[in-house]
């Protein structure tokens, strides 16, 4: 009888234990992975300089990140300077897929930033590695754009 007390002790014990520990790996496995972080700057023109010389930037714009098929994997607005940032989670993002298989597209037409821009057609640009930052113990992965081009066929 006392032999099945401390099983029955044991179990429960075990059985509580169990979220915890899960709990703490998946906090492990996030500050080792850290989080990707996709930042940049959006012009107001197809590539950013017109002339040699930086032109406005492109308040309000819906930046997405499409991966694959064209799939949107996550969204973020442009403030008013044009900065955009979106953050993703390693566990679900793999950053080798990330970079070789996604690309930055503008949703919002060109046209609204400029009557003279094209009104058909999305900004793309493809991703680089810009680098890695430390926040406290988190490394973060830092993505940036190459480049916006215009696709004049897609809408």
């Amino acid at each position: 009888m006392a032999l099945a007390n401390i099983f029955l002790v044991s179990l429960m014990v075990a059985l509580i234990a169990t979220p915890v520990a899960v709990a703490q790996l998946g906090g492990l496995l996030n500050g080792l992975l850290g989080s990707i972080r996709i930042d940049g700057v959006l012009f107001c023109s197809l590539n950013g300089i017109i002339n040699g010389t930086t032109t406005p930037v492109f308040p309000n714009a819906s930046v997405q990140l499409r991966c694959g098929a064209g799939n949107v994997v996550s969204s973020t607005t442009t403030n008013g300077s044009g900065v955009f940032s979106l953050v993703l989670d390693p566990l679900q993002n793999i950053l080798s897929s990330i970079l070789s298989n996604c690309s930055l597209v503008v949703a919002t037409p060109l046209s609204t930033c400029n009557a003279s821009l094209p009104s058909i057609g999305l900004l793309q640009s493809p991703l680089q590695l810009v680098g890695k930052t430390l926040v406290g113990l988190l490394s973060v992965v830092n993505l940036g754009a190459t480049g916006f081009q215009l696709l004049p066929n897609l809408i």
